[in-house]
């Protein structure tokens, strides 16, 4: 029986703890990256963390035909988990034609593929924003979706939409993982989360203020209904999201999905402000950071965290991490991408 994995985008942050925790369970994952936001070098990277260099190609999944002769190649796949998305919240406001174009593209060309190679099932990633501003919280998977704030949520929503209706045909056998924010970085500290130019995302800000690469950390709102003003979110460490796009596979490999297409929170149940997060920071590295507040930002919802019941017992995975080894690993990652690990 195969056990090669079509990891798409996984060179990327979440990607590439993917395919450790792929590696350690026993499967051969094969990495198709178009490195608009990753590095060829995180391949090796990965080999040094498991010993395994795993298969990678430069390959854009909007590109069909180069996606096509990529199936032919490889024969039957015991599965496909589909990370390759634009994933800046502020750039698809700014951008939502490239954020449709790409990550729904994408998304269409790989189904359509996989019904021509063998159907194999599909672990999709999904993300919380999907939820829009949740009427309640905890959210849980039953929740009405609203309108998401960003283009970027739109087109999960989108995703998710695709995928259900293609397992409403027969078509494929899938489960999507909506989740919160991952942050962090593996624990050896040789991958981790590296944007591109400006970070998007707060961790990364923190880090790179932290080191002196941005003069100061803006914190975007401070007059949001919460106990201290600013937006709340559930942090979830990147290796904890790792091993659980292996248990949705394995569940789906062994024929013990309840549907055609399953939906699972991946979060830690808890929500976290903004300033919380700073404070953990600093009181896990003894770093000060320097910051201020900012006007808020377009795309931003003001609260939501996870309810992580269903992926609790159903799917058998929890969150282990707590946040200050988000904190510790997240400070890892940025000291040695500042000593050039990636031109080693």
């Amino acid at each position: 029986m195969s056990k090669k994995v079509l990891v798409s985008g996984g060179l990327g942050y979440i990607g590439s703890h993917t395919v450790v925790e792929l590696q350690k369970s026993g499967f051969e994952p094969l990495i198709l990256d178009n490195l608009s936001n990753s590095s060829p070098q995180v391949a090796g990277l990965i080999g040094r963390i498991t010993g395994n260099r795993p298969f990678f190609e430069q390959t854009d999944l909007c590109d069909f035909d180069a996606l096509e002769g990529f199936f032919g190649r490889q024969g039957p796949l015991a599965g496909v988990i589909h990370f390759a998305a634009f994933k800046a919240v502020g750039e698809s406001v700014a951008k939502p034609l490239k954020y449709y174009h790409n990550n729904l593209l994408s998304l269409i060309n790989l189904l359509r593929c996989m019904g021509l190679h063998g159907s194999p099932p599909l672990v999709f990633s999904s993300s919380a924003s999907v939820y829009g501003q949740p009427a309640r919280l905890p959210v849980t998977e039953k929740a009405a979706l609203q309108p998401p704030a960003s283009p970027y949520g739109q087109s999960k929503q989108m995703g998710e939409r695709i995928v259900d209706d293609a397992a409403k045909a027969g078509q494929v056998r899938a489960i999507s993982l909506r989740y919160f924010n991952p942050v962090g970085a593996h624990e050896s500290g040789l991958i981790g989360e590296l944007p591109p130019g400006i970070p998007d995302n707060l961790v990364p800000y923190i880090t790179q203020t932290a080191i002196g690469k941005r003069e100061r950390l803006s914190v975007f709102g401070k007059d949001y209904n919460t106990p201290d003003g600013t937006a709340i979110r559930d942090y979830i460490h990147v290796s904890d999201l790792g091993r659980a796009h292996v248990t949705a596979l394995e569940r789906l490999s062994k024929g013990n999905n309840a549907s055609g297409h399953e939906i699972f929170n991946l979060g830690t149940g808890k929500g976290y402000s903004v300033l919380e997060v700073i404070t953990a920071f600093e009181k896990a590295t003894g770093v000060k950071l320097n910051w201020d507040f900012a006007p808020r930002r377009a795309g931003d919802v003001e609260s939501v965290w996870a309810d992580t019941t269903l992926a609790n017992l159903k799917l058998g995975w929890k969150a282990e991490k707590g946040l200050e080894e988000m904190m510790v690993s997240a400070w890892k990652w940025e000291k040695n991408l500042s000593a050039g690990i990636l031109d080693q």
